[in-house]
């Protein structure tokens, strides 16, 4: 397929995910089984085209005067691909498969500048999450959108159980792969332009082994911050598929225990292989039924709280559920939030941590949460970030990072990450 045909898929997989509701990677999916003549760079190109027009739908429909399929893939053909109109024009001339010409107002929004714009649109991000944004971002606000509106690397993290840095390198050279900023066993590969594939690691004879896992550089820098140690009773209590029960136990060397659990045993089910695969022995799955972790009460070293949010510090990978975001469901975590919090707050022993994260942006996911709760239990204290930082990231931390309330929060803009939030809650011994 040459880029006319591309743009008129993008815009058939856009219409039917705005027609449909249906989830990107669904409508995606969908698209390829029906039009089976399409090769693996094809399917990469319209994807790209789909994903670029989702993350900054705000600001390409103020440029384009309109926020149909046709206008963000067009948009993101012109502006962010770099395209130049009349080319386009011609190009769509020549193929039978390409949409209707440029008009001209969809010329004059290849160059359209975003000055009149309000600030929701120039940062790409929901009007009416602003007084949310700006409480965590102040003036940052429009750089840390554009951040968030572009694409995202694929980051990897090294099994120390199985593999060196040295050996997974050799092994994903054909990639090259750069070792991580801040993650001390992490390699990445920044995305691309325009029609760029991103790598399929998952084929690699050291996947395969076990030597690595795709996991973001922020997942393992907040795993790497829980501080897990050789030898420590440890409870993931939203395990999900595993990624971080798998860095816990490379950072501990498969020494102490690890005990599994997630309300949700569709979200479990992948961990059980994740684990063979990885080498890991020093973890146990606790399946959810009733009084599953009765025996943990008051025992655990670390409790690892991987919590259920609106996952706004993904919106680079999915930035289709940026603007399905809703204030009800944001209510709906924070209740949710807040319910764990307290459980696993019973599970710490005197002395313990309780570790909170999210792969959230929002204050009211993060700082508040951790404010109530140390509200309702006086026993409990914030643990000094930074010294943590230092410990287990051995780096100073940059500026910029820490939160008012004692947190951290690492972003696209500031770390080149996902969002994520962290904070570290002793338990008085």
């Amino acid at each position: 397929m040459r880029l006319p045909g591309r743009i008129a898929a993008a815009i058939e997989v856009l219409t039917d995910v705005e027609t449909r509701k249906r989830p990107v990677s669904e409508a995606l999916k969908a698209w390829g089984l029906n039009n089976r003549f399409a090769g693996a760079g094809d399917r990469a190109a319209i994807g790209n085209l789909v994903y670029d027009a989702l993350r900054r739908r705000s600001s390409y429909a103020f440029a384009m005067g309109a926020d149909t399929p046709r206008a963000l893939v067009l948009a993101a053909v012109l502006r962010d691909w770099a395209e130049a109109p009349e080319a386009l024009n011609a190009a769509f001339a020549e193929d039978s498969h390409a949409p209707e010409p440029l008009t001209a107002e969809e010329i004059a929004g290849a160059t359209a500048s975003l000055d009149g714009a309000d600030e929701a649109t120039q940062a790409d991000m929901p009007e009416w999450l602003l007084p949310s944004l700006k409480r965590a971002f102040g003036g940052d606000l429009a750089a840390e959108g554009q951040a968030m509106a572009g694409r995202p690397s694929l980051d990897l993290r090294v099994n120390a159980l199985k593999a060196t840095p040295e050996k997974v390198a050799k092994s994903l050279s054909r990639f090259s792969p750069e070792p991580t900023a801040y993650a001390l066993m992490g390699f990445t590969m920044p995305a691309g332009p325009r029609d760029a594939r991103t790598p399929n690691v998952t084929t690699d004879e050291g996947y395969q082994k076990g030597w690595f896992e795709v996991q973001d550089q922020g997942s393992q820098m907040v795993s790497a911050l829980a501080g897990a140690q050789p030898g420590e009773q440890v409870l993931d209590l939203c395990a999900g598929a595993g990624g971080k029960t798998l860095a816990l136990a490379s950072t501990m060397g498969n020494k102490g225990q690890i005990f599994a659990y997630d309300s949700d045993r569709n979200r479990l089910a992948p961990i059980y292989d994740r684990l063979k695969r990885n080498g890991v022995r020093n973890a146990q799955v606790r399946a959810p039924h009733p009084g599953a972790l009765d025996d943990l009460i008051g025992k655990m070293d670390r409790v690892v709280v991987d919590a259920p949010c609106t996952g706004t510090g993904t919106w680079r990978r999915r930035p289709d559920t940026k603007w399905k975001l809703t204030p009800d469901l944001l209510a709906q975590r924070q209740a949710d939030q807040a319910a764990i919090l307290e459980e696993a707050l019973h599970y710490v022993k005197p002395g313990g941590t309780l570790v909170y994260i999210t792969c959230s942006i929002l204050p009211e996911e993060n700082d508040d949460q951790v404010a109530a709760l140390l509200a309702a239990h006086p026993e409990a204290s914030s643990v000094d970030i930074a010294k943590a930082w230092r410990s287990t990231l051995v780096t100073e931390m940059p500026a910029g990072l820490a939160t008012s309330g004692g947190g951290i929060l690492l972003t696209p803009h500031r770390t080149g990450t996902d969002g994520f939030y962290c904070h570290l809650i002793r338990k008085a011994a």
